[in-house]
């Protein structure tokens, strides 16, 4: 019994220094060598910061790219998803709900065409990308709410596809928030 208590002991003791010293040194550490130096990867525009490359922000006006919708109203400090599954009514209605106002902005779309992270809220409620596809359905609109060429539009967005991370880990994306500040800037043009 003795000999199992001091193993005890000691794997609290090596776990106290692993956990509570070692790994938050590794994080801290870490953490200044991110592009955000630890405080996030903020997006500039004109000297402002206009928001973070990791966090969705709320796009509704026509004239730009959607992005994914928010469980939590892309609000950071309530990081969340809805808890809701494909079984339960409410949150088929929410979806259904999305899904008409996506169309009623695409009336050339069926409601097949729609991708799914167009109508579903991400795990956190805070992706900042939509698919390549979410982005290519938006691409009429936009160009037409602005009056530029559809083909500009649409080679804009393939400049801005990000690839799977380190080229293997999910899909490729696109950053709305980098693909708008890029369109106001070939409207500029």
């Amino acid at each position: 019994m003795k000999k199992y208590i001091l193993q005890s002991i000691r794997l609290t003791a090596v776990l106290l220094v692993l956990l509570c010293v070692i790994y938050p040194l590794i994080v801290a550490f870490a953490g200044g060598f991110s592009k955000g130096k630890g405080g996030g990867e903020k997006i500039t525009k004109n000297g402002q910061v206009v928001g973070y490359a990791l966090l969705g922000q709320s796009f509704t006006k026509a004239q730009y790219f959607w992005g994914r919708p928010s469980a939590v109203g892309y609000n950071a400090a309530g990081s969340a998803g809805s808890n809701k599954g494909p079984s339960n009514a409410d949150y088929l209605k929410e979806v259904s709900n999305r899904a008409d106002s996506l169309l009623k902005y695409h009336p050339y779309l069926k409601r097949t065409d729609i991708p799914a992270d167009m109508v579903t809220a991400s795990g956190s409620g805070l992706d900042p990308n939509i698919s390549i596809e979410g982005a290519s359905i938006q691409v009429k609109r936009v160009a037409a709410f602005r009056h530029l060429d559809e083909a500009a539009v649409a080679d804009l967005v393939k400049t801005h596809i990000q690839g799977p991370l380190l080229g293997l880990f999910g899909p490729s994306s696109v950053n709305v928030l980098e693909l708008n500040l890029a369109l106001d800037e070939l409207k500029a043009k």
